[in-house]
Protein backbone atom coordinates (compact mmCIF):
# COMPACT_ATOMS: atom_id res chain seq x y z
CA UNK A 1 0.00 0.00 0.00
CA UNK A 2 1.47 3.44 -0.92
CA UNK A 3 2.31 5.95 1.80
CA UNK A 4 0.04 8.86 2.36
CA UNK A 5 1.42 12.26 1.32
CA UNK A 6 0.93 13.60 4.82
CA UNK A 7 3.14 10.88 6.34
CA UNK A 8 6.12 11.31 4.03
CA UNK A 9 9.25 12.87 5.44
CA UNK A 10 9.61 16.41 4.22
CA UNK A 11 12.90 18.10 3.54
CA UNK A 12 14.17 20.19 6.43
CA UNK A 13 17.06 22.51 5.66
CA UNK A 14 20.11 22.35 7.91
CA UNK A 15 20.14 24.83 10.80
CA UNK A 16 21.81 28.17 10.21
CA UNK A 17 25.27 28.42 11.74
CA UNK A 18 25.68 30.76 14.71
CA UNK A 19 27.58 33.96 13.94
CA UNK A 20 31.11 34.17 15.25
CA UNK A 21 31.56 36.24 18.40
CA UNK A 22 32.85 39.74 17.88
CA UNK A 23 36.48 40.61 18.58
CA UNK A 24 37.35 41.83 22.07
CA UNK A 25 38.16 45.35 20.88
CA UNK A 26 34.65 46.11 19.58
CA UNK A 27 32.93 46.93 22.93
CA UNK A 28 35.97 48.90 24.12
CA UNK A 29 36.03 50.91 20.90
CA UNK A 30 32.27 51.50 21.06
CA UNK A 31 32.20 52.78 24.63
CA UNK A 32 35.47 54.69 24.21
CA UNK A 33 34.28 56.54 21.13
CA UNK A 34 30.84 57.17 22.61
CA UNK A 35 32.27 58.53 25.86
CA UNK A 36 34.92 60.65 24.14
CA UNK A 37 32.34 62.14 21.78
CA UNK A 38 30.00 62.88 24.65
CA UNK A 39 32.71 64.60 26.69
CA UNK A 40 33.89 66.57 23.66
CA UNK A 41 30.41 68.02 23.22
CA UNK A 42 29.96 68.71 26.94
CA UNK A 43 33.48 70.16 27.15
CA UNK A 44 32.74 72.56 24.34
CA UNK A 45 29.89 74.10 26.30
CA UNK A 46 31.53 74.00 29.73
CA UNK A 47 35.09 75.01 28.81
CA UNK A 48 34.11 77.19 25.86
CA UNK A 49 33.01 79.96 28.18
CA UNK A 50 36.43 80.31 29.82
CA UNK A 51 38.99 79.20 27.19
CA UNK A 52 38.87 80.56 23.68
CA UNK A 53 40.43 77.43 22.15
CA UNK A 54 37.40 75.38 23.21
CA UNK A 55 34.93 77.88 21.81
CA UNK A 56 35.13 76.54 18.26
CA UNK A 57 32.77 74.25 16.42
CA UNK A 58 35.37 71.54 15.77
CA UNK A 59 34.70 70.04 19.20
CA UNK A 60 31.00 69.87 18.49
CA UNK A 61 31.39 68.29 15.03
CA UNK A 62 34.20 66.03 16.20
CA UNK A 63 32.07 64.78 19.09
CA UNK A 64 29.10 64.14 16.84
CA UNK A 65 31.37 62.35 14.37
CA UNK A 66 32.75 60.11 17.12
CA UNK A 67 29.26 59.26 18.34
CA UNK A 68 28.18 58.40 14.79
CA UNK A 69 31.29 56.25 14.32
CA UNK A 70 30.57 54.53 17.65
CA UNK A 71 27.15 53.48 16.38
CA UNK A 72 28.81 52.21 13.23
CA UNK A 73 31.15 50.07 15.36
CA UNK A 74 28.16 48.86 17.40
CA UNK A 75 26.77 47.13 14.32
CA UNK A 76 29.75 44.74 14.50
CA UNK A 77 29.08 43.78 18.12
CA UNK A 78 27.50 40.33 18.54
Amino acid sequence: MPKSKSKRNRYTPPPKPKPKPSPKWVPYAFFGMLGTGFFMIIGRYILGTSWEVFNSNWLLWGGLGLIAAAFGVATQWR
